[in-house]
């Protein structure tokens, strides 16, 4: 066995070649100093012949080419030396030996082994198959000592990208017999190297807190024996320097930079301190916005009436790019081709404001000669050429090409995809070249959930986001809590009829037992097809076709005459379509850092089967985030009403208030009930509801590694509205039927922990009635594996 082979072969060849020369040179040197005293001169040798020995694999010709030494050829001793380099260089030889005798030049050689195998020893993080795949040192080929160190260094990069920075890799020999090796790598994989501390160093507006949300790189935490996110890995800084960037930019900073990183780490190589040296500038709004142009068939005052952003609007570099893009929109619209939309940018900076001036010019006439789409083994071209607005033979648009870019990065089908434009043909055409990178796209999931309401609960999901490499999504689920059971299955084509219109399949099957602790079971199954698409900018509308089968089974001998009566109804179908109606700008609005999103949704039922009803629900939620996005903001103003005509409603049709909508109260604990004798106390739901959540998120001045964050909400609702209302018989009555409001105040501790999400609330009712059912604490847990 011999560490680092070769070095010192090599050493003692070298000492030798240099001795040989030195006693032939001196032996020379006395003999014509006894003869013919004269100056000395520079020695120099005439060899008539040239012998190898040692060679096996190699032949001597080859030897011969190194050297570059002919026989007969004058050569002095400094080209002796030269030529010992060459063969050494070359690679092929463990020790190399250059003796003169006489007329008689001697080259002896030691090749170096054949590799017989290659074996990893101390691995068990990478297995040996995946580290076969980035050496390139093979059996059968010669050991070469500066390919071993090579491959060495790749093993160790290996080990970095997984935050194992400590890892050291030695490549040893093992002789065999016939001049072969075995090639071993011993690999010291040493423990993950956290990161102790993100520190942002130059922030004055923002917090270390809040951009450490941003980042990729997280410091340690309480949990750091099990989780990998507070692992360091370097190529992790480029993206975070990326997204800090863009986070500040966002919120018009800006001048904006990064002046340094500094990942440092501890003596104990045990762990990293990452530092970011930032300087944040000012922040800008937007001044004055025009639109102008000199082209005779463009008037500016009809785009600047389609311009969104005013005075006074936080800059940001996105809604520029988005009033450059409706406004190209427009231009296609009016037949304006080759129509260039210029973003002129005036500083103020006695007013930080950036004045925007549009101006509209007919840029090069260019078209697009083709796209070629390159590296995608399983997603079809089609996918990703959908991404793309334009075609072949349109004209060529940069912006509308770096778009298009995004757009195929952002379907997450592909781990890198770079799209560039080169001269076409022609200099009047261009060609776009896709080059596509394929990643892992489904996913098999193992979960546990816990809630107060439904308990404990196992969930196992399969997910193909690129489903046959064709763009589809088909998700199967099965999830089962105390007393409930669900099935599901989904599949959505994005782009239905090659336009932006997804079309969706959703079937789900569900059982429960003892249904809020009342003693009958439900049974109910649910098939739905739905196309939707965009109305607006920031709208989108979806239409949809539901079939329900519907059961109450199994009713005990404490159940109410009204829910015995239901359950007496057996299983019913219904048929039916709906729409929502969504307005969302909570992630995608003017402003970061503030949005609304409004809901509406109604679905009309008697399209054939058992059921004739209007479903009626709409939803309204405002966040803002204050105190420098420390504090988040949220109301929630939720309502629906049910409308069964001529039949009567079932409590599995009717609206039911969960902690998910009204939190402080047991699930049915509010809203008609029927009570009497026996025992009788049944939630019966309601045909209305009506609720307002307000609540606050902020952090609670404890290390953010710890993932634990505080917060108040305040909730007031009411559930009512029975299609029958009258006494029972055996003395039962309907209590509670009346939109009495119910308030609640709360706490709420939310502990992002390597297990999943943790809720836990402590509520208190500050108006209830008679027989509402409250609670005061919940706790929520939902997890994957």
């Amino acid at each position: 066995m011999k560490n680092r082979v070769g070095t010192r072969a090599n050493e003692r060849a070298a000492v030798k070649a240099v001795k040989s020369v030195l006693f032939a040179s001196a032996a020379a040197l006395a003999v014509q100093a006894a003869v013919l005293p004269q100056p000395a001169l520079a020695q120099s040798y005439t060899f008539t012949e040239v012998s190898i020995e040692g060679s096996q694999r190699i032949e001597p010709a080859t030897i011969l080419s190194y050297a570059g030494i002919a026989r007969g050829q004058t050569v002095t001793a400094a080209e002796l030396n030269d030529a010992y380099q060459r063969i050494l260089a070359s690679g092929l030889f463990e020790e190399v030996e250059i003796v003169p005798v006489g007329n008689k030049l001697v080259i002896r050689v030691v090749e170096y082994p054949t590799i017989n195998r290659v074996v990893f020893e101390g691995n068990r993080r990478i297995k040996d198959e995946d580290l076969a795949g980035l050496v390139t040192s093979e059996s059968r080929r010669v050991f070469n000592p500066a390919t071993a160190e090579r491959d060495a260094g790749i093993i160790v990069q290996a080990y970095a990208e997984q935050g194992r920075a400590a890892a050291r890799v030695t490549p040893k020999l093992i002789r065999r017999s016939d001049n072969r090796v075995d090639l071993a790598f011993e690999i010291l994989e040493g423990g993950v190297i956290e990161v102790e501390r993100v520190s942002i160093v130059g922030n004055n507006v923002y917090s270390d807190r809040r951009l450490r949300r941003v980042l990729g790189t997280k410091q340690a935490g309480l949990f750091r024996a099990i989780i990998r996110r507070d692992s360091f890995v370097e190529d992790r800084i480029e993206f975070d320097k990326q997204v800090l960037t863009d986070f500040y930019q966002s919120r018009g900073y800006v001048d904006f930079r990064i002046n340094s990183v500094n990942a440092e780490i501890a003596e104990e190589r045990d762990g990293y301190f990452v530092t970011f040296n930032v300087q944040e500038g000012q922040q800008f709004t937007f001044g004055e916005v025009t639109a102008t142009s000199d082209l005779a068939d463009v008037d500016p005052a009809e785009f600047a009436e389609i311009l969104r952003v005013r005075p006074g609007v936080v800059y940001s570099p996105a809604l520029v790019e988005n009033e450059i893009a409706r406004m190209e929109r427009l231009a296609n619209r009016r037949g304006l081709n080759f129509i260039r939309v210029e973003p002129r940018i005036t500083r103020n900076d006695r007013t930080l404001e950036l004045d925007v001036e549009f101006v509209l010019s007919r840029g090069p006439r260019i078209f697009i000669e083709r796209i070629d789409i390159e590296g995608n083994t399983t997603t079809l071209d089609r996918v990703i050429r959908r991404q793309f607005k334009v075609v072949e033979g349109d004209p060529f648009n940069p912006r509308e090409i770096r778009q298009s870019a995004e757009r195929i990065r952002a379907l997450g089908f592909f781990g890198n995809a770079d799209v560039n434009a080169r001269e076409g043909s022609t200099p009047q055409q261009v060609i776009v070249d896709v080059d596509v990178e394929e990643a892992p796209t489904g996913s098999i999931g193992f979960g546990g959930t816990y809630s107060t309401d439904g308990g404990f609960g196992l969930n196992l999901s399969f997910n193909e986001r690129n489903f046959l490499g064709r763009g589809q999504a088909l998700g199967v689920e099965l999830s089962t809590a105390s007393g409930t059971r669900s099935y599901g299955f989904t599949f959505a084509e994005p782009a239905f009829l090659n336009r932006d219109l997804r079309f969706g399949i959703g079937l789900n099957y569900s059982e429960t037992d003892n249904q809020y602790d009342d003693s009958y079971d439900t049974a109910i199954g649910r098939f739905t097809t739905s196309l939707t698409f965009p109305v607006a900018e920031y709208s989108t509308l979806q239409g949809r076709y539901t079939a329900r089968y519907s059961e109450m089974l199994n009713a005990g001998s404490d159940l109410g005459d009204i829910l015995t009566a239901e359950v007496d109804q057996g299983a019913l179908f219904s048929s039916g379509l709906g729409y929502t109606y969504t307005f969302d700008t909570i992630d995608t609005g003017l402003d970061p850092t503030a949005g609304v999103r409004l809901q509406f949704s109604q679905d009309f039922a008697g399209l054939g089967g058992d059921v004739t009803s209007v479903t009626t629900v709409a939803r309204a939620v405002g966040q803002k985030k204050v105190r420098n996005e420390e504090v988040t903001l949220r109301a929630v103003v939720e309502g629906g009403a049910l409308w069964t005509g001529s039949n009567d409603s079932r409590v599995i049709d009717r609206f039911n208030l969960g902690s998910s909508r009204m939190r402080g109260f047991e699930p049915g604990g509010i809203g008609p009930r029927e009570i009497g004798s026996g025992g009788v106390n049944d939630a019966l739901g309601g045909n209305y509801f009506a609720v307002a959540r307000f609540e606050a998120e902020f952090p609670l001045g404890l290390p953010e590694e710890y993932g634990l964050t505080g917060g108040l909400f305040y909730d007031v609702g009411s559930l009512w509205g029975l299609d029958n209302t009258s006494t029972t018989t055996a003395g039962n009555s309907v209590v509670q039927d009346d939109p009495a409001a119910r308030h609640v105040i709360g706490a709420s501790l939310f502990w992002t922990t390597a297990i999943g999400p943790l809720r836990f609330n402590f509520t208190k009712a500050l108006q209830k009635e008679e027989h509402d059912e409250d609670r005061f604490f919940e706790f929520t847990l939902a997890t994957d594996f």
